[in-house]
């Protein structure tokens, strides 16, 4: 994304801001469904994130738009279970996520949804930091700064994020042949 459209936007140009929208809604849509955000409410939280950019756009100091944008994003989802959790539990919405397999399939095009159920299970604290480097292919700096982590916590935690997500594959894997 180039730095003039960025700071066309901050000074008010709405055809800029559109411009960032078109460009990274794909980006935040398919975060926002690595972070958990059910498919049906993938678009809530996207266009939540994009009013936050727009509300606070003028706020960016130049640090890596991309990594700003991850920030919000993960916070937005955030946000949005804690208000959920009100109404419902977070365990009936992800049985509900895994039972409705024709909403799934807007999305799973990009990941294999045995790995995704796998890493859907892992704790946030490891599954965030695994998402950002493989999917989204963040550097370790990049994601410590998205996650508010020193670089050694990244490291840690991807690499026992990789531990975790072998457990629960071999697992998945023994009891869908009744191993």
């Amino acid at each position: 994304m180039d730095q003039q459209i960025i700071a066309r936007a901050q000074q008010g140009d709405k055809e800029a801001y559109r411009e960032i929208v078109l460009f990274y809604g794909h980006t935040v849509e398919r975060f926002a469904y690595q972070c958990g955000v059910h498919p049906n409410d993938i678009g809530d939280v996207a266009q939540e994130v994009f009013l936050k950019l727009y509300r606070f756009l003028h706020q960016f100091n130049q640090e890596r738009f991309t990594t700003w944008l991850y920030k919000i994003t993960l916070n937005t989802a955030r946000d949005f279970y804690r208000k959920e959790a009100r109404e419902t539990k977070k365990e009936q919405k992800l049985q509900q996520t895994l039972l409705e397999e024709d909403t799934l399939h807007l999305l799973a095009y990009e990941e294999d949804r045995e790995l995704h159920e796998a890493i859907v299970q892992l704790k946030e604290e490891y599954r965030m930091p695994l998402i950002l480097f493989y999917f989204h292919q963040l550097q370790y700096e990049e994601i410590a700064e998205v996650l508010g982590l020193t670089l050694a916590n990244v490291k840690v935690r991807i690499h026992r994020a990789k531990e975790q997500l072998k457990q629960i594959l071999i697992t998945q894997e023994g009891s869908a042949y009744g191993r």
